[in-house]
């Protein structure tokens, strides 16, 4: 055997494993067998039970968007007004009081938590909703700031940014750092914890990378819940766990369309539409919260590495059998009260 195969070709004495050198074949992509998912066995009581009691997601029937401006408005329209619950029922069930307000022209809402936690009296959590960029306004914007404020005790500002198909990027970040400006006119910098989950996530960390290029005090500490950081087709969990995720269940379908209609043809490897192909030096310290069933398991992790790489403080915490988002959805489960405590440890340890 030449010297060349040898070193190509290793025939391991334990287990008889054969390593061959990957650059011999041509890439292909894996054809996998149906297989059968129990509940995950790990997951909490009442994951293990929400997961036990629903059919498989349908991924064929969750492969449809909107295809036209007029068609977008009126799913939009629809979605949000299935999910709206009222700011009165909020105010009730967390003990909160809400408002809301107008800065720089973008309507926001403040939320106060009934006890102000004493390290907090100086501290904001600087709200950006989810909603793949094209759901979630109005009302509906603010019942994760609600969560946080009241399990942290911190204030905190939700802003209500403008969205497709009327108003796509930049329209977003815009706003995002029109409000932020505003508000350091009354909070330091490292003071004021930015974050949300999914498209807040990721919109909060493209804030930061447009706060870096304008050269404003980037805020003390990110939360970065299950961010949608990149969205092309790249990510490798939007193929491994797709199907399995329940509340995304595949990117070819809503986040699709919604990437396009946001993107509005702009390049999606720029870092202000996907963040994680930013530079991430001078970040802030972040926590990421994800699970092993969510479509974003990997924009989540790919930040985490490059927010490592770039010697940033990140904590990520990934739950067992956790799809999308299901900290918000499955509320009183031990994953939803280990996020909002870890969120508030964090926001302890790294607010000034």
């Amino acid at each position: 055997m030449s010297s060349t195969l040898t070193t190509l070709l290793r025939v391991a004495a334990a287990g008889s494993m054969l390593l061959i050198a990957p650059s011999l074949f041509a890439a292909e992509n894996w054809t996998v067998d149906s297989r059968s998912l129990p509940p995950p066995a790990a997951a909490s009581d009442a994951l293990h039970e929400a997961l036990s009691s629903i059919p498989a997601p349908n991924v064929a029937a969750s492969s449809q968007h909107p295809t036209s401006a007029e068609t977008w408005r009126a799913f939009i329209d629809m979605a949000d007004a299935a999910q709206r619950v009222p700011i009165s029922m909020l105010e009730q069930t967390y003990g909160v009081s809400i408002e809301e307000d107008e800065i720089a022209g973008v309507r926001v809402y403040r939320v106060t938590p009934a006890t102000v936690a004493a390290e907090h009296e100086e501290h904001l959590f600087f709200h950006v909703h989810g909603g793949a960029y094209v759901l979630g306004g109005g009302e509906n914007a603010v019942s994760e700031a609600v969560q946080v404020a009241a399990a942290a005790g911190i204030p905190a500002l939700t802003v209500d940014y403008r969205m497709p198909p009327e108003s796509p990027f930049p329209a977003a970040v815009d706003d995002t750092i029109a409000v932020y400006r505003e508000v350091l006119r009354t909070y330091s910098a490292a003071g004021i914890a930015i974050g949300g989950t999914s498209t807040g996530g990721g919109l909060s960390l493209a804030a930061v990378h447009r706060m870096k290029q304008l050269s404003l005090p980037v805020p003390g500490a990110i939360f970065a819940g299950t961010p949608w950081s990149d969205l092309s087709k790249t990510s490798d969990s939007l193929y491994t766990n797709e199907g399995i995720d329940r509340v995304l269940v595949t990117y070819d379908g809503l986040l699709k369309g919604a990437a396009e209609i946001y993107a509005a043809g702009n390049d999606m490897s720029d870092p202000l539409i996907s963040p994680v192909y930013g530079d991430f030096d001078g970040f802030p310290p972040t926590v990421l919260i994800t699970g092993t069933r969510d479509l974003f398991l990997s924009d989540t992790a790919r930040v985490h590495r490059k927010l490592r790489d770039a010697g940033v403080i990140a904590d990520l915490h990934v739950f067992e059998g956790m799809s999308h988002a299901e900290y918000l959805f499955v509320q009183g489960s031990v994953e939803s009260q280990a996020t909002f405590a870890e969120i508030s440890r964090f926001f302890s340890a790294h607010l000034d």
